[in-house]
C-alpha cells in the first residue's frame, strides 16, 4: 500500500479538494493502519497534510504522525490548533503521546498539555522530564498491576471488569501496597493455570527489569539477549512506573542503525529526506570541510618525494590509485570497528588484538595489490616500446655505453635499429643489473632499473 501511495501521490494530493462530504474521507482513513496512514501523509503536499487532519477530525489517528519524518510531523503540529492536537493526544497511549510531544519546543508542549485532564497531563509531564534517550522517556505508563496475594481467578475477573486496559499487553505485574515491584506473570501461564492457584506461586520474582535512567541502547540489547517482548520499568525506589514493549524496542533499533549508517558517511543523525536544501547543505558542510583539510594534508605528503617524482613521472600517475585503495581499506576497517562498538563486541579486553589484526590485514592486502599494480600497471603509465627503447639507448649511447641491434634485421631492412617492428635488445657495457620488463609488442614499462652508471653520476 505504501508503494501505491508513492506512485499516486499526485492523485492523492488532489483528493481532499474534490470530496463533497467528509464522511467518505473519514471512512477511507478509518480503514488504514497507522503505518499506512503515515505513508499517505508523506505522499501528500504540505498544505494537503493539514487539510487531511482537519477534515477527518476525531477519526484521524494521531499515532500515524509518529510514522513520518520529524520535519513533516513538526510542520503539521505547528499548523494545527492546540485543542485539535490535545484531543488527538488523549486517544494515544502514553509512549506514543510522549514521542509526539517531544518533537515540539517547551512552549508548544505546555500549550497542549494545558488542554489535557490533570491526571493525563501529570503522567505525560513526568515522562517528558526523563532524559531524552532513557527508558523513562519511552516507557508506557499504562499496565496491569495486581497484589501478589490474589488468585488466578481474581486476576482474570479484574481484567474482564476493568474498562481502561492497555490496548496491547503481554504480562501482568505484582506490586505491594507501596507499588514496589514483586514479580511478573506472563499471560500464557496465567491462562493455563486454574482459578484457585495463588499468583504468588506463579510470578517470576527474578524477572529482568529496566531502570528509568537506563539508556535505550542498553534496553534494546537486553531485549535481544534474553528474547524479551516486554520489560517492567522501575524507579530508584524499585517502584513500578511503566513498561517497555517490543514495538518500542524495534523503533529504537531502527533509529540506532540509521544513526550508525549516517555516521559512517559523515551525515548528522537528524537529517531527513524531507529536509530542505539549505538545511542539508549546512549540516554536511563541516564534515566536508574536515575531509578537504585531510585531503590537503595527504597531498602534501607527495611533496616529500618531489625528487623521485621528477626522475620517474610514472609514479605520479599511480598516486591516485594508492589514495583510493587506502581510503577503501580504511572504510572497510572503520565499518567493522563501528559495528563492533555498537554491538559491544569490541571493548578494552580485545581492542589491542583487533588493532593488530586489522593492521596485518592492511599490510597483507597492501603487498598483494602492490605486486598486482606493479605487474599490470604498464598499460596505464608506459610509453610505446620503440619510444622508450630509443630514449633509454640515447642516454647510454651518449656515454658510449650502449649498442642496440635488431634481432632480425633481414625482416626490416636498413635502418632496423630504429624500427618499430620488433622488440629488439638493449646491451650495455656496464653493470648487467639493468633489467627491463617488456609487457607487450607495443607497450612496456620499466619495472626495475638499477643501472650502475646511474649511481656513478653518468646521468647527472
Amino acid at each position: 500500500m505504501a508503494v501505491k501511495f508513492a506512485a499516486n501521490s499526485s492523485i492523492i494530493s488532489r483528493a481532499p479538494s474534490r470530496l463533497t462530504t467528509r464522511r467518505f474521507l473519514r471512512a477511507v482513513v478509518a480503514e488504514l493502519h497507522e503505518a499506512d496512514l503515515g505513508d499517505l501523509i508523506a505522499a501528500l503536499e504540505q498544505d494537503d497534510r493539514v487539510r487531511l487532519v482537519e477534515l477527518t477530525g476525531t477519526d484521524f489517528d494521531f499515532s500515524a504522525l509518529n510514522e513520518v519524518d520529524d520535519t513533516v510531523r513538526e510542520e503539521i503540529l505547528e499548523e494545527l490548533e492546540p485543542e485539535t492536537v490535545a484531543e488527538g493526544v488523549r486517544e494515544l497511549e502514553s509512549d506514543d503521546a510522549v514521542e509526539l510531544l517531544e518533537a515540539l519546543d517547551e512552549e508548544d508542549q505546555e500549550e497542549i498539555l494545558e488542554k489535557l485532564p490533570p491526571s493525563e497531563r501529570d503522567a505525560l509531564e513526568r515522562s517528558l522530564e526523563y532524559p531524552e534517550n532513557s527508558a523513562g522517556r519511552r516507557m508506557q505508563t499504562e499496565f496491569i498491576k495486581v497484589p501478589p496475594d490474589w488468585t488466578v481467578g481474581q486476576a482474570m475477573d479484574y481484567m474482564r471488569e476493568t474498562p481502561d486496559l492497555p490496548d496491547r499487553f503481554y504480562e501482568i505485574y505484582a506490586v505491594d501496597g507501596a507499588q514496589r515491584w514483586k514479580g511478573a506473570l506472563p499471560l500464557d501461564l496465567l491462562l493455563r493455570s486454574r482459578r484457585p492457584v495463588p499468583l504468588a506461586d506463579l510470578i517470576d520474582e527474578k524477572r529482568r527489569r529496566v531502570a528509568v535512567t537506563d539508556d535505550l541502547e542498553e534496553v534494546a540489547r537486553l531485549f535481544g539477549k534474553y528474547n524479551l517482548v516486554a520489560a517492567p520499568v522501575v524507579d530508584t525506589a524499585d517502584r513500578l512506573v511503566g513498561v517497555i514493549t517490543i514495538d518500542d524496542v524495534v523503533d529504537v533499533i531502527e533509529e540506532e542503525a540509521d544513526e550508525e549508517i549516517k555516521a559512517l558517511g559523515g551525515v548528522t543523525s537528524d537529517e531527513q529526506l524531507s529536509d530542505n536544501v539549505w538545511t542539508i547543505a549546512k549540516a554536511r558542510f563541516n564534515w566536508l570541510l574536515v575531509n578537504l583539510a585531510t585531503a590537503f594534508l595527504a597531498s602534501s605528503v607527495l611533496g616529500l618525494f618531489e625528487g623521485q617524482l621528477e626522475k620517474m613521472v610514472a609514479l605520479a600517475v599511480l598516486a591516485p590509485i594508492v589514495a583510493s585503495q587506502g581510503g577503501n581499506a580504511a572504510t572497510q576497517t572503520m565499518t567493522v570497528a563501528v559495528r563492533a562498538l555498537a554491538t559491544r563486541e569490541l571493548g578494552s579486553n580485545n581492542a589491542f588484538r583487533v588493532v593488530i589484526r586489522e593492521s596485518l590485514v592492511g599490510l597483507v592486502n597492501g603487498i598483494a595489490f602492490a605486486v598486482i599494480t606493479g605487474n599490470r600497471g604498464g598499460g596505464v603509465v608506459s610509453y610505446p616500446r620503440s619510444r622508450r627503447r630509443d630514449r633509454a639507448c640515447d642516454h647510454l649511447q651518449s656515454r658510449g655505453r650502449c649498442a642496440w641491434r635488431h634481432p632480425h634485421p633481414h625482416r626490416v631492412g636498413a635502418g632496423a635499429g630504429r624500427s618499430r617492428g620488433g622488440l629488439g635488445h638493449l646491451r650495455h657495457d656496464g653493470d648487467r643489473r639493468g633489467r627491463f620488463l617488456f609487457l607487450s609488442r607495443h607497450r612496456y614499462i620499466v619495472v626495475r632499473a638499477e643501472l650502475a652508471f646511474w649511481h656513478k653520476g653518468f646521468y647527472r
